[in-house]
């Protein structure tokens, strides 16, 4: 990992993510990619000339790049290289545009909680560079002293579209000497037996076999419940899951549900592109 994006529109949220993105460049020697939108309404902006004519432009360029200096000079960002780029339009295209300009490798973004990321960077954006995203999306809800992951819960349907998900998750995992908690939630409506959804997971990680690794089978009234309890019940550290693009967080997930997960979890959550 040599270059972590960090979407930021300095609110406190945004904040708490910063800090854990400064904590993993230090542990893995990366650059810090800080991302602000301007606020400008679009029939405002000249498309030849974008914003640099424009008076608001300007100001608000002053007053984004006086708040990235402050930012910049906070103590847990010393010793680390940090760009600031600032982009006129505040959608999650921008998000993406800017991991295919500065070959970014994670996403680290701030959420408010339980109301969750449609509050940040206007409607549901925030929501849509988790779901659409090509690189991994580490969403931060709290702020964290330090982020230490010994308890990481992956949860999947253990398809084999998913395994290059695994292996990404997994190489995570190695870089904290973490123990993998693979989870396999059993619903009413969608219920295998234990012996069958052991051979699944086992046929699944066989190639990329990680020992640290376990496997958990997990009964509950829906998948998102499913996760969200067991992980509680191991006091996980982070919840990794898989995206698949516009359709959603996840082969088994349905939109609603991805949206529900992301939203909920009190703990950080780390998406992987399918």
């Amino acid at each position: 990992m040599n270059k972590i994006l960090v979407p930021t529109d300095f609110s406190t949220e945004a904040e708490n993510a910063l800090k854990v993105a400064a904590m993993l460049a230090k542990k893995y020697d990366a650059e810090i990619y800080l991302l602000h939108m301007l606020e400008i309404p679009l029939q405002e902006i000249d498309p030849v000339n974008a914003h640099s004519d424009i008076p608001e432009a300007i100001f608000f360029m002053k007053l984004a790049h006086q708040k990235f200096e402050a930012l910049i000079d906070s103590v847990y960002l010393q010793g680390i290289k940090v760009h600031e780029t600032v982009k006129s339009d505040i959608t999650f295209n921008e998000i993406k545009a800017a991991c295919y300009e500065f070959d970014i490798d994670l996403i680290v973004m701030g959420s408010h909680g339980a109301s969750g990321l449609k509050e940040m960077f206007i409607g549901s954006n925030a929501e849509k560079v988790v779901r659409t995203s090509e690189v991994p999306v580490l969403v931060i809800k709290n702020e964290h002293k330090s982020f230490d992951i010994n308890n990481f819960v992956f949860a999947s349907d253990f398809k084999k579209d998913n395994k290059n998900t695994y292996k990404q998750a997994v190489d995570f995992a190695k870089a904290f000497n973490a123990t993998i908690h693979l989870v396999m939630v059993n619903t009413p409506n969608n219920f295998l037996t234990t012996e069958e959804s052991t051979k699944r997971i086992n046929k699944f990680i066989a190639g990329n076999n990680y020992e640290k690794a376990n496997i958990n089978i997990y009964n509950d009234e829906s998948v998102e419940q499913g996760i969200l309890n067991f992980s509680k019940s191991i006091n996980a550290d982070l919840i990794g899951i898989s995206t698949h693009g516009r359709q959603g967080i996840a082969h088994f997930f349905n939109s609603s549900i991805s949206e529900d997960l992301v939203n909920h979890a009190n703990r950080p959550v780390i998406t992987f592109k399918i």
